[in-house]
């Protein structure tokens, strides 16, 4: 099974770009496949940016997997 998480781009640097998955999780991802800008939202698989998205979808979709992780933590 392939998982792509959204990240809000912090900074980009040439092919790279830094993102926040949330919560203080920042990680270095590959743009070459989007045009992504700061401030956008992508969604992130292997250690690429393969999507810019909608910011609304993108939080919907953090939250989900914040409920996700939460009740995985609780059994």
């Amino acid at each position: 099974m392939c998982l792509a998480i959204p990240a809000k781009v912090m900074s980009i640097d040439g092919i790279k770009a830094n993102v926040d998955f949330g919560q203080g999780v920042l990680r270095e991802v590959n743009v070459t496949l989007v045009d992504a800008k700061v401030g956008d939202y992508v969604l992130v698989h292997a250690g690429y940016a393969i999507q810019v998205m909608e910011e609304k979808e993108a939080l919907e979709t953090l939250s989900l997997w914040n409920e996700i992780l939460a009740s995985g933590q609780q059994e």
